[in-house]
């Protein structure tokens, strides 16, 4: 007899403002503890120091979390420059003091260097695997294994503040960017090193910045809820966003309840007006009533043009 999953089946979407000093993981098995959920994975580790966006999947919505970590994010960083680290950042080992004797134009002719696309090397403080342990592992033991320099964008670099040693960016970045790096590398190309003294993520893809809850408010509505005698659910579940809005860049493709069924038993179907190629949002409905359409995943185009499964929904029993 199968083993019987604890916690509800609730699915969707919570953007998470993790605060400063607690890792990923704990915000992530805070949040599945208050919502009681059965299922919760987050979609890019932030690291301690960090604050800001953490979305994390419910449930089903778990299934598209990757779609999450593949798209771009928005970073607001204040530098320190002056200071070199271990891991670029405050909570490394300084490495290297050097003066700061920096202009606003030098700062400026710098800046330009990292907009657009270039070439980053990974940090060795990062959570990339190298034969299958990750990098900042072999960091902490002494390490250093070759990382591959990989193209990133960056998107807009807007300076926002220029303070004797400190300067603070809003930064609009491609997936797989490492700000770190980007500091550390700016203080060597100015001279003087530079680590990271704060950061906040604002933004992950499109999502919208208001709705961002805290673990505060959300002990507080549970706390609420526990008061009134009523369901924590009811006081919780609205704050959840739909688990489309994942892959709210994909086309939008509508089946019937019949091809729906044969795509949660891992068969393509025909789906008329479909893209010739690449991945789809999948709905049971109709487009011309969209609003009522019910999400059930994602499909890929297959070769013979049919939509195969790619992330399914599972059905609720």
């Amino acid at each position: 007899m199968a083993k019987r999953r604890k916690g509800r089946p609730v699915n969707g979407v919570l953007l998470l403002d993790k605060p400063y000093e607690m890792s990923s993981n704990h915000a992530l098995q805070a949040v599945k503890r208050i919502y009681f959920a059965q299922k919760a994975g987050h979609t890019g580790a932030l690291d301690p120091l960090a604050t800001g966006m953490l979305p994390i999947c419910l449930g089903e919505g778990t299934k598209f979390s990757q779609f999450l970590l593949d798209t771009d994010k928005t970073y607001q960083v204040t530098a320190k420059l002056g200071i070199r680290t271990t891991t670029s950042d405050a909570d490394g080992d300084v490495v290297a003091k050097k003066p700061v004797q920096v202009s606003a134009e030098q700062l400026a002719t710098a800046l330009e260097h990292f907009r657009g696309t270039t070439e980053q090397v990974p940090s060795m403080y990062s959570a990339l695997k190298y034969q299958g342990k990750p990098l900042y592992k072999y960091a902490r033991e002494g390490i250093e294994v070759p990382r591959e320099a990989r193209n990133i964008t960056v998107f807009r670099l807007e300076l926002l503040r220029f303070e004797h040693d400190e300067i603070e960016l809003e930064i609009h970045v491609s997936k797989g960017t490492y700000i770190r790096t980007i500091i550390d590398d700016l203080g060597e190309l100015l001279g003087c090193g530079a680590h990271v003294a704060q950061l906040r993520r604002l933004a992950v893809g499109s999502y919208p910045v208001d709705a961002m809850v805290t673990l505060a408010q959300l002990e507080a509505l549970l706390e609420q809820a526990n008061q009134a005698q009523v369901s924590p659910s009811s006081l919780l579940d609205p704050l959840l966003l739909p688990m489309e809005t994942a892959v709210v860049g994909l086309e939008k493709v509508y089946v019937d309840d019949m091809s729906a069924n044969f795509l949660r038993h891992g068969n393509p179907v025909q789906v008329s007006n479909a893209p010739i190629d690449g991945l789809v949002q999948v709905f049971i409905g109709d487009k011309n009533h969209c609003d009522a359409a019910e999400f059930i995943g994602v499909g890929q185009i297959n070769d013979d043009g049919l939509v195969a499964p790619k992330r399914i929904v599972v059905a609720e029993t």
